[in-house]
Parts: structure tokens; sequence; C-alpha cells
């Protein structure tokens, strides 16, 4: 979701890196580009991708991602027109829906990240959820965002980490997920920051370019690739949004059955969570979040609304890994979530209060350990 940051107006250059084009507006239809879901009960997950070839190939179209696990279907470049002949004639095809812009953006920013060793802090964020210890658990933090960039602050685990843009390295050229995976698991190893669930390994999910933009064919392919390689009680975390896609609600539904649970960002637009997705979806192992201040004051921006919203967590002011080994502050539900993400990785998560001055009723739930 949108983050905003908090630091001086020197680095403008670093916004003008890490802001989506004004070509690539959240939730903007993405012409030519179609993701088609098909029916579970016809198409088995080994036949996924030949009937996604037969389908394309029958109109002409480019298969530009199949997905086997968290939904069986595929995502192809071609126009309506022949979207609409590919559905008539393939009964095993349940409904397609245009692709869209996803986005961890735009991002506003007024100052420099801190590049360089420090004494180790432990964010307000992490202090108020009660995290910070070393996490001695067996499971995975998968962060669906902008990619990781390598730090000493990082278990990074960069076997396992993929990248679903044509840029096929998972390495993180907009700082967006690497300030998430800090907050959900920086070490605690005596300089920087520590994350809530501290160590715990990170791997890189990478669905959003250099410029925090991505599509939801492009999400739902890293959803694809979690629910295959995820395991029971792992955690995903998901600090981005578009429009409302069926398609991706369910990827995440279906995903989250197999035990991996998703951290989801409500969203930075001050309206209802359920106007976007993945935010709006539900599950048991679903939660989506949205964020508060210092003081357990509601954040202006945050989206509000329960269902969708699960559990209010830090977000305003959040310091956590970043670039070129430095950190940074910024705000969002995208880094009110991590916190979250840290909580169910580390156990049980309790409750710690409600917020104020939250728009919807009853309050969010403050989520702690």
């Amino acid at each position: 979701m949108r983050t905003i940051l908090m630091t001086s107006a020197a680095a403008m250059a670093v916004a003008l890196v890490a802001t989506p084009a004004a070509a690539q507006q959240r939730g903007e239809k993405i012409q030519n580009s179609y993701i088609c879901v098909f029916k579970a009960r016809e198409v088995s997950r080994g036949q996924a991708q030949a009937e996604a070839n037969r389908s394309a190939q029958s109109v002409g179209a480019r298969v530009t991602h199949v997905y086997s696990v968290a939904i069986r279907g595929f995502a192809a470049e071609l126009p309506a027109q022949a979207v609409e002949n590919m559905q008539k004639n393939n009964p095993n095809i349940e409904y397609c829906e245009q692709d869209q812009v996803v986005t961890a953006g735009p991002i506003t920013a007024q100052g420099k990240p801190e590049v360089g060793t420090m004494a180790e802090e432990t964010p307000w964020g992490i202090a108020r959820v009660g995290g910070g210890a070393a996490y001695t658990g067996n499971n995975t933090a998968w962060v669906i965002d902008t990619g990781i960039s390598p730090h000493a602050d990082l278990n990074f685990d960069t076997s396992r980490s993929k990248s679903f843009l044509r840029d096929t390295s998972p390495i993180d050229q907009n700082g967006h997920g690497t300030h998430v995976a800090g907050t959900i698991a920086a070490r605690a190893n005596g300089s920087g920051v520590v994350g809530v669930a501290a160590g715990a390994p990170v791997v890189a999910v990478r669905v959003l370019d250099r410029r925090g933009s991505g599509s939801n064919s492009g999400v739902i392919a890293g959803v694809d690739y979690v629910a295959q390689n995820g395991r029971a009680g792992d955690v995903a975390n998901m600090s981005l949004g578009g429009g409302v896609s069926t398609a991706l609600d369910q990827a995440v539904i279906n995903a989250s059955a197999g035990g991996v649970r998703f951290a989801l960002a409500a969203g930075n637009e001050s309206t209802n969570a359920n106007n976007s997705s993945p935010g709006r979806a539900n599950g048991s192992n679903i939660f989506t979040v949205s964020a508060f201040a210092v003081g357990d004051k509601w954040a202006s921006f945050s989206n509000y609304g329960n269902p969708p919203i699960d559990y209010a967590e830090p977000g305003v002011a959040i310091k956590s890994t970043w670039l070129n080994g430095g950190y940074n502050t910024i705000s969002g539900t995208s880094m009110a979530t991590p916190h979250l993400a840290g909580l169910l990785l580390a156990g049980a998560v309790r409750s710690g209060g409600t917020v104020t001055g939250d728009p919807a009723s009853p309050a969010d739930v403050i989520g702690v350990k």
C-alpha cells in the first residue's frame, strides 16, 4: 500500500526512483492483459500448463504466467475480443478478468535514508507489540513485495527468493520490501534495528518493480509460488494493493488454506478496506491490518472497516532496514502489516487494547505478543 517517508528534502532523488509513474495508477486496468481461472474440477494441477497453452494458442495469445496451486489458471496478453472468443470455445474456463496495476506506492519523500553503522535500536512499534526476542522457530516469512536488498540486519534466504517480473533478480531496487522485511525479522545483533521475530529467515517474492508497481497477474504468480513452497506456520506479508480482483482474493484464500498465514495491508486511502484487493480477503489464516501512531492513535491515512480488518499495528514513523545497508523511517499500513507478520511468526497474537479515533465501530484491536 502507499507509504509516506518521514525524513528531509535532500532525498527527493530516492523518491523519484521509488514512486510509480503517472501512467501506473493503483487499480488501473492493464490493456490487453487478462487473468483466466479454470474450473478446478475440470483442470488438475498437473494439467494447468498444458491447458493454459492450449487456451492461449487457440486465439494467438501469449501466456505470461501459469497458476497451478493457489488457483488453476493463467495470465495472457490478448485483446478483449479474443478473450470472449476463448471463453466461448473453452468450457474449462470459469471466468476471465482484466489485469490491473498493483502498487506499494506512491511514496512522498522528505528526507535522506540513514546509511552506516549505528548502535542497536528497538523502534517504537517493535516495543509496542512486545517484539524483539530472537526467533527460535523453524518457519519462514515470505515477503511479497519489491524484493529484499542484502543487509547485515537480515537473515535473507536468497536460495528460495524469486522474481515474477521481467527482471528476474529478487533484489530490491525500491526499498519498500527491505523495510517490510526488517520490521518482521531484523536481527538482534548489537547494531541497526531489531524486528518483531528477530533473525527469522525472510524470502523475497518480488512482484513489484523499482517504482513499487506491478500487476495482479504477477502478484498472483507470487502467491502461487508461496502456496507451492510454503508450509504450515509460515507467514506471507502483502504490503500492497490495487482495485478489487476476484482472482487475487481467491488465490490468497486458497493459499492460506494450506496453513500459510497471510498478513495484508488495509491500504492508505482513508476509505473502506473492502474496496481493495487483497486487503478485503477473509479467511481463518488471513489477517488485514490497519495502522496507528504513538499513543495508540488512529492513523488518519489508514483504511478502516471490520470486516475485513482484524488488527491495528504501529504504522507511523516506523524505522527499519533500507537499501545499501541503510535504514529509513516511513509510514503506512505497509509498515503496520509486517508487525503482525512478525507476531504471527513468533506465536499467538493477543489483544493489547484498541486504537482511539477509529472511524469504524468497534475500534480495531491492537495485536501484541
